[in-house]
């Protein structure tokens, strides 16, 4: 694992039902941020949110939303997070990526074997 003190903190925003061959842009991009050895990526859905056309999307019974807002976390080393930007640009098409500079304290897994 190996991962502490400074890093960078990858977030994400997309629409849920944003896609990327074939299947769900959030599931893709975890799948790829996997495939290029980051650290973990977590995903979460919001409840409301609007995004660059101003429409807002909600969970509310009465106004029911099929694009829910998505946001992803990766969080790795510098390097490894700047590495994986071309990736992203190429999957992206409609979205926000912002980056942060994070103290990483401790970042534990568990033991396998």
């Amino acid at each position: 694992m190996g991962l502490k003190g400074e890093a960078k903190l990858l977030r994400i925003f997309v629409g849920e039902s944003d896609r990327y061959q074939g299947r769900p842009l959030y599931e893709a991009i975890v799948l790829k941020a996997r495939e290029a050895g980051l650290a973990g990526a977590s995903v979460f859905r919001g409840i409301m949110g609007f995004g660059g056309h101003s429409r807002i999307h909600t969970a509310r019974v009465l106004r029911l939303s099929e694009d829910l807002p998505v946001m992803i976390e990766i969080v790795d080393a510098p390097e490894k997070i700047e590495a994986f930007l071309p990736t992203l640009d190429a999957m992206i098409t409609e979205g926000l990526v912002t980056l942060e500079r994070v103290e990483v304290v401790w970042y534990r897994g568990r033991e396998t074997g």
